[in-house]
């Protein structure tokens, strides 16, 4: 059995207010020490979550762990992707000259607390056609790193991003992540993360549905689709089988968020009631992506 799922069927349901970053990451940093797997310390930092925004978080550190093996636990760290013109490979104008980092990025999630980005760059050493990107780490304090608060968005708005400034940063040599920057982490993010998150705001969701008498059924079709997520996370994330299985979980997911909506709806005053409806918006993020998503992955298995 999943270890995480007798406590979201047995576990406390009251959750510790969390009203700031301050008061989220030493809670999180303390059940990620516990748990190894990064679907687990998703699943299990959603449960705890006081709103939408903190389980969005922790999946978004737990993700990140998944993507990059090894990445220190105690620091929070950020992935360094958009930029003035998007996030697509010939949009990022960020360059690594040698070992000399410069360049800027956009909406970086939880930037202003960020310690640890992980930085995509141009490498200037490769001659090609097409952006040779590199992924960097580069720590928040080290000279040239430049953060600046952005205003925050209209759901989960605890959450906060940052605009970046690397002006001559210099990069160790082992601080350059092997292989592509691009195929080999940005591309699979985008899937690690999808499982992550949707799996820690289903966990949220259980939590309430329990703290709020939802019906039974409700939690049992939750907790089933997150032993799917759970499942999904293992395979290979770049695999067209692998987005198959995920649509059919999320589009699960989709309709347990629509009854949840109804559930929502008899509790008007509670304040957690409030906030889901300014945050659901999570869930349908980059809909449209994920949707061109399948159907590649259907085409190029000659569905």
């Amino acid at each position: 059995m999943s270890s995480w799922i007798e406590t979201l069927l047995g576990g406390d349901c009251l959750a510790v207010p969390c009203p700031g970053v301050a008061d989220w990451w030493p809670r999180h940093l303390a059940r990620s020490r516990e748990r190894p797997c990064s679907i687990g310390q998703a699943i299990l930092g959603g449960y705890a979550a006081d709103r939408v925004g903190w389980a969005f978080a922790s999946a978004y550190q737990a993700a990140l762990r998944a993507l990059v093996p090894g990445l220190p636990l105690d620091r929070v760290a950020a992935l360094c992707v958009t930029e003035k013109d998007g996030n697509s490979p010939r949009a990022i104008r960020t360059e690594l000259s040698g070992n000399v980092l410069n360049g800027a990025k956009r909406w970086t999630t939880l930037g202003p607390d960020g310690q640890l980005f992980l930085v995509v760059a141009r490498d200037n050493a490769v001659q090609s056609d097409k952006p040779a990107l590199r992924l960097l780490r580069v720590a928040a304090d080290q000279p040239g790193v430049h953060i600046e608060a952005m205003p925050p968005t209209p759901f989960v708005p605890e959450v906060p991003h940052a605009s970046l400034r690397f002006e001559n940063v210099q990069i160790a040599d082992e601080a350059l992540l092997p292989g592509d920057g691009y195929l080999g982490y940005v591309k699979p993010f985008r899937t690690v993360e999808d499982i992550h998150v949707q799996a820690a705001v289903l966990a949220y969701l259980v939590r309430e549905a329990r703290r709020l008498n939802w019906s039974r059924a409700w939690i049992e079709r939750a907790v089933a689709v997150l032993v799917s997520l759970e499942g999904i996370a293992a395979l290979d994330a770049l695999a067209n089988s692998t987005h198959i299985a995920l649509a059919g979980a999320l589009a699960a997911v989709a309709q347990l968020v629509v009854e949840a909506d109804e559930h929502w709806q008899s509790v008007e005053s509670d304040e957690a009631a409030g906030r889901w409806r300014r945050d659901r918006a999570l869930f349908t993020v980059a809909a449209s992506q994920r949707a061109t998503r399948t159907g590649r992955a259907w085409e190029r298995l000659g569905g």
